[in-house]
C-alpha cells in the first residue's frame, strides 16, 4: 500500500505565498519523478510541475519564476513553494509520484487526495 498524504492549502490573497508539501508512505522501492497538478472548476487537470529523481525541474510557463519545487529523496518527500499568487491559481492542487514498489517490478503513477488552494483579488 502506498499514500500520499499533501498539506499546506488554504486561502491567501492575491500576492501572497503558499508552501505544498507531499509526502510519500507504504512499501517502496524508489521513487522517480515527482510533481503537482490542479485542477480549476470546470477544467482539466494540467500540469504545474515535477521535478525528477535526480533534480531535474520542469514547470508550467504559467507558474514559472513565482513556484519553485523541491525534493527531499530520504523522505519521499516532494514541496511546491509558490510566491506572487494570483486569483487564477485557484485550483486543487494534486501531488503525484511516480514509484516502485517491489524491486524489478514496473513503476506506477500514484496520486495524493488533493488540497484546495484559494487565491482572492
Amino acid at each position: 500500500q502506498v499514500q500520499l498524504v499533501e498539506s499546506g492549502g488554504g486561502l491567501v490573497q492575491a500576492g501572497g505565498s503558499l508552501r505544498l508539501s507531499c509526502e510519500a508512505s507504504g512499501t517502496i522501492f524508489s521513487v522517480n519523478a515527482m510533481g503537482w497538478y490542479r485542477q480549476a472548476p470546470g477544467n482539466q487537470r494540467e500540469l504545474v510541475a515535477t521535478i525528477s529523481s535526480g533534480g531535474s525541474k520542469d514547470y508550467a510557463d504559467s507558474v514559472k519564476g513565482r513556484f519553485t519545487i523541491s525534493r527531499d529523496n530520504a523522505k519521499n518527500a516532494v514541496t511546491l513553494e509558490m510566491n506572487s499568487l494570483k486569483p487564477e491559481d485557484t485550483a486543487v492542487y494534486y501531488c503525484k509520484a511516480n514509484l516502485v514498489r517491489v524491486y524489478y517490478t514496473r513503476s506506477r503513477d500514484y496520486w495524493g487526495q488533493g488540497t484546495q488552494v484559494t487565491v482572492s483579488s
